[in-house]
């Protein structure tokens, strides 16, 4: 009886451990969390396909690849306005400060 108990309690042990490694091995691949405060976004010149004035940050990924997985952050003077255009993937807008106007269409 004493036998039989320790080899359940043994085999219930090496599938825990299992698990829990198994676990470990799927998340390594996954991407580090990324957290910015203001002071560290690192804001450079907005792509020339806007007009000028506004300012870029990419926070996540490549805006340049064919997956759409990126995440940026646009920052517009006062009055700014973007001409008609496109995306090719789901967009997401959080306007952070201000009024965000937006319309749809091909033009004004």
């Amino acid at each position: 009886m004493k036998r039989n108990l320790l080899l359940i309690l043994t085999l219930v042990a090496v599938f825990c451990a299992a698990g829990q490694l198994y676990r470990a091995a799927a998340h390594a691949d996954s991407h580090p969390p990324h957290a910015f405060t203001p002071d560290t976004i690192p804001w450079g010149p907005a792509p020339p396909i806007v007009p000028p004035g506004a300012q870029l940050a990419v926070l996540e990924g490549d805006p340049t690849a064919s997956s759409g997985d990126f995440t940026v952050r646009l920052k517009m003077p006062d009055g700014y306005r973007i001409p008609p255009h496109f995306h090719p993937f789901r967009e997401n807008v959080t306007v952070i400060q201000g009024t965000l106007k937006l319309g749809m269409g091909d033009v004004f």
